[in-house]
């Protein structure tokens, strides 16, 4: 078994618990279903492109957004985890190289974000079935939004990951900054009714993109505005990679 496949097939194992899954369900859920029809009567009707969507389908399609970023967290999980334990030694005492390592996690966030995304999609298809519009390229905009979307945040967590020893600090860190790309994004609201500088802060947040692109994707309002938003993920996924990986090359295990 080629050794990036072990590795992938290592950290699944390790991610991929009850636990994780559950969480990766029930909390989008209790927003979709609660928090989305609870806030009905008071939001009628969200624009989006040429559109207005109830808000439950507008929180719907957002929440797989935030859920490919939430679960992203795993890559840096398991990084501090291995270097906290002594893994990151016993790893590269094997058939191992930190390349391998490396290549390992972004397929794993890779997958773990696709796996994410097509949960929350089969989820929150009934809330937002009557406003969809699919076209020949909904699935790959959301396997773009996936991917590079995972790649960006998994990368992001990486690098904090490795700039961080102490669980507190980590644990942090890596929660402050995930909530706010959570909550100063249109994951859960849009941005036009929000006032400045917050509406501005919000195109300064990559969650913005990606859960832009998957809603163009899904309800088939793609615009030359969201073509700009897909490249500029890819352009903020290959940054943070690239930094994520030199930091893991040059770490100090």
């Amino acid at each position: 078994m080629h050794p990036i496949i072990r590795l992938v097939n290592r950290n699944l194992t390790i991610s991929l618990n009850p636990g994780f899954l559950i969480w990766q369900v029930i909390f989008p859920l209790i927003y979709i279903f609660v928090a989305g029809f609870a806030y009905a009567p008071l939001i009628s009707a969200v624009p989006f492109g040429n559109k207005d969507l109830d808000y439950p389908a507008f929180l719907a399609s957002g929440m797989i957004g935030f859920n490919i970023m939430n679960s992203t967290l795993i890559s840096g999980i398991i990084i501090w985890n291995d270097r906290k334990h002594g893994m990151f030694e016993q790893i590269m005492s094997g058939p191992f190289t930190r390349s391998h390592y490396i290549l390992s996690n972004i397929c794993t966030i890779g997958i773990i974000g696709l796996v994410s995304a097509s949960l929350i999609a089969v989820v929150g298809y009934p809330v937002f079935f009557e406003s969809v519009e699919f076209s020949l390229v909904t699935i790959p905009i959301i396997v773009f939004g996936a991917i590079t979307g995972s790649v960006l945040f998994g990368s992001l967590a990486s690098i904090i990951s490795t700039r961080l020893r102490s669980s507190e600090g980590f644990n942090v860190i890596i929660n402050t900054v995930f909530l706010f790309f959570a909550f100063v994004s249109t994951a859960f609201y849009p941005a036009g009714g929000a006032p400045e500088p917050l509406r501005t802060a919000f195109y300064l947040n990559p969650l913005t993109y990606l859960v832009d692109v998957i809603r163009a994707g899904i309800f088939g309002t793609v615009t030359e505005f969201v073509i700009i938003e897909m490249i500029v993920l890819v352009v903020i996924a290959s940054i943070l990679f690239v930094i994520a990986s030199r930091l893991l090359t040059k770490l100090d295990f």
